[in-house]
């Protein structure tokens, strides 16, 4: 087995039981249980915050999706986690993490394996090319590879196990013209130029998603589509421009936002078609003022700012399952709805994540 850091060799996890078999048992409880195990021992509390406990479970597919959220609260930005209860009728919370060392205004997202990728955003009015890491797993930030160029507003997205970002810098020069667009790989630690054709080459981007292996961008008019695959970049359809608003989520190949009349609906790309989310009416508001969406384990996870009441806001979420019914309508079923956080008047969520630990 791995060294599991500063734990005294001598000691053996569990009695009798060899450390790779005894951390296979450890890896196999939920995370919710990891604090009162970590009071066990000394060599438990190492072996609960190791690397090599992070890997067995990826390996055993014992990993559990957990919700972490940025929102903007008096020109700050503050991070969380959402801590549910093992038994599901009981409580939802959020519990605070550490800040971002720095405050860049229209930074890019990325979720990489255990790790949020905070790409770019504006530091003095200027678009910077510093990438900011949170590891879910320690709950700590590092400072990860630069890219190329500055950017804010920009678009990324995963696909394969890298990152693509686009956008979000005007192309006044030979460098930010032939660094429109960047895809880094975790395993080199380096970002690449990723040539893309002059016609594409908008500045700023408002929503961006994945579907299967590619990554689709959208500009205040218009938006891009670049298949990863075949490496071709293409234009969006009219329909998806039009009916694209806000944050959104892609579940079951199903692009979900909100309407203009604060609904949910879904995009079809195989049929170039929206349509209404049936089901959820009665147990969701109207997201007039907006919504943030999220692939949670393959649910749909909405985020909204709820009632406001003299200085204070709710910060509601509700976990949704959606499918596709025998008449090709999207369907769905509302599993928990809840207020997670009460926080000052004004503030807003920046953005949710779901990350596999």
């Amino acid at each position: 087995m791995a060294d599991l850091g500063t734990a005294d060799p001598q000691s053996q996890l569990i009695p009798n039981l060899p450390d790779d078999v005894a951390l296979q048992c450890l890896a196999r409880v939920p995370r919710s249980h990891h604090p009162i195990l970590s009071l066990v021992s000394k060599s438990w509390r190492f072996a609960l915050s190791s690397t090599e406990l992070y890997t067995t479970r990826s390996i055993l597919r014992t990993t559990e999706t957990f919700l972490f959220l940025n929102l903007r609260i008096n020109s700050t930005f503050h991070w969380y986690t959402l801590f549910q209860h093992p038994h599901p009728q009981k409580y939802r919370k959020l519990f605070p993490l550490p800040s971002i060392p720095c405050k860049p205004i229209g930074s890019a997202y990325a979720v990489l394996g255990p790790k949020i990728y905070v790409i770019g955003g504006s530091i003095g009015e200027i678009p910077s090319n510093n990438v900011w890491v949170f590891d879910c797993r320690f709950n700590c930030w590092e400072m990860g590879p630069r890219m190329r160029i500055g950017r804010e507003f920009a678009a990324a997205g995963v696909v394969n196990g890298k990152i693509y970002v686009m956008g979000g810098c005007v192309v006044d020069n030979w460098a930010r013209s032939m660094n429109w667009a960047e895809v880094f790989d975790p395993l080199t630690g380096l970002w690449a130029a990723l040539p893309s054709p002059i016609e594409v080459r908008d500045k700023w981007m408002h929503a961006s998603a994945v579907v299967g292996d590619r990554v689709y961008a959208m500009a205040d008019r218009g938006g891009v589509v670049y298949d990863v695959g075949g490496g071709e970049w293409g234009s969006v359809t009219k329909r998806l421009d039009l009916g694209w608003r806000g944050r959104a989520a892609v579940v079951g190949g199903v692009l979900y936002c909100y309407d203009y009349l604060g609904k949910i609906r879904g995009y079809d790309m195989k049929e170039d078609v929206w349509k209404e989310l049936k089901g959820v009416e009665k147990g969701l508001p109207r997201f007039l003022c907006g919504a943030t969406m999220v692939n949670f384990d393959e649910r749909l996870c909405v985020a909204w700012e709820g009632k406001r009441n003299g200085k204070e806001v709710d910060i509601m979420c509700a976990e949704i399952e959606v499918w596709k019914d025998k008449g090709g309508g999207l369907s769905g079923s509302i599993l928990w709805s809840d207020v997670i956080l009460v926080v000052p008047n004004g503030a807003s969520i920046v953005h949710c994540f779901a990350v596999d630990l």
